[in-house]
C-alpha cells in the first residue's frame, strides 16, 4: 500500500510539473533578471532584500497565496524556497534543473508520499505538505556562497 501511495505523489508531481508548464525562465541558476520573468509569469507582487551575509532574497507572493524565495549571490540564484497552498510550476523554477529532478522524482526514494527529497551533485530539493499546505526548496550546492548553508533557506 506505501508504494501506491508513493506512487501517487510521483505521478502528481510530474503532472503537476507538466500541466503547468511554461517556458523556462531559469529561477534556478539564473541571473536577476529571471526573478522578474518568475514575477510576472506568476503574477505575484515582489519584495526584494539584501543582507550583511551578501546575498540578496527576492520573495515573490501569487494572489493565490504561494510564497517563492529566490536567493541571489554573484548575480545567480543559487537556492529557492516555497510554501503555501500550492506547490509553484517547479518546470519554471527549476529552469534547466527540471530534467534532473523530473527523472529523479520518477525514480525510487525513501520518504514516503509526503515527503519527496533529491540529492545529487548538482542538484538538491525537498518537498513536502498536504493538501492546501505544501512546501519545500532547491539549491545547487556548487553555487551557494561561503558562509551560507541550506539551514538558511527558509
Amino acid at each position: 500500500m506505501k508504494s501506491f501511495s508513493t506512487a501517487r505523489f510521483r505521478a502528481a508531481v510530474a503532472v503537476a510539473g507538466l500541466v503547468t508548464a511554461s517556458p523556462s525562465m531559469a529561477a534556478l541558476g539564473g541571473d536577476a533578471s529571471s526573478v522578474e520573468a518568475d514575477r510576472v509569469s506568476m503574477k505575484g507582487a515582489l519584495a526584494s532584500f539584501s543582507t550583511v551575509r551578501g546575498y540578496a532574497v527576492h520573495e515573490i507572493t501569487t494572489p493565490a497565496g504561494v510564497h517563492v524565495s529566490e536567493y541571489l549571490a554573484g548575480g545567480k540564484v543559487f537556492a529557492l524556497s516555497w510554501h503555501g497552498p500550492a506547490i509553484p510550476d517547479l518546470h519554471q523554477m527549476l529552469g534547466a534543473y527540471y530534467a534532473a529532478f523530473a527523472q529523479a522524482a520518477a525514480g525510487s526514494h525513501s520518504g514516503g508520499h509526503r515527503h519527496l527529497r533529491i540529492e545529487q551533485p548538482g542538484l538538491v530539493v525537498e518537498s513536502n505538505g498536504r493538501m492546501r499546505a505544501f512546501y519545500g526548496r532547491a539549491w545547487d550546492p556548487a553555487l551557494m556562497p561561503q558562509d551560507f548553508t541550506p539551514a538558511d533557506i527558509r
